[in-house]
């Protein structure tokens, strides 16, 4: 029996690119984004921002990475009637916004991304579109 597991995560060159692919998807649109990239133990790895980003934000963009990273699943799969008892019994870690996504390349997950700034459908739009653009695994 061994002693040990080996966790998987992104690394900080896919994680720096995936922020500054959202901060590009982000311009295209017009829009004023911030991006959180976490490992699968939800620990940082990147984070970036446009110029002019709110500090709301700028949190809900970490939650957002947490909250995909921890179910590797989408923020926004979170079902309607467990989000509020999900983010209070999280003290807040997790969200049901929409706008987080998993990492995961070849079936091996690998942390989280989040993308916060413009409405929440912009916010999906833009992290599916940086997942293409990564070629990580679709979500």
């Amino acid at each position: 029996m061994s002693a040990y597991t080996t966790v998987n995560v992104v690394t900080h060159e896919t994680a720096a690119r995936a922020v500054a692919l959202t901060l590009d998807e982000g311009e295209k649109l017009g829009l004023t984004l911030c991006a959180t990239v976490v490992d699968p133990s939800l620990g940082l790895v990147a984070y970036g921002r446009a110029d002019g980003m709110t500090p709301h934000s700028v949190e809900t963009s970490k939650r957002k990475a947490q909250t995909a990273a921890s179910t590797r699943k989408p923020s926004a799969a979170i079902l309607p009637e467990l989000a509020t008892k999900l983010e209070l019994g999280s003290g807040g870690i997790l969200t049901s916004i929409a706008g987080g996504v998993p990492l995961s390349f070849d079936g091996v997950h690998v942390g989280g991304l989040g993308v916060a700034g413009g409405k929440p459908a912009e916010d999906a739009q833009v992290a599916q579109a940086v997942l293409a653009r990564l070629g990580a695994d679709s979500q």
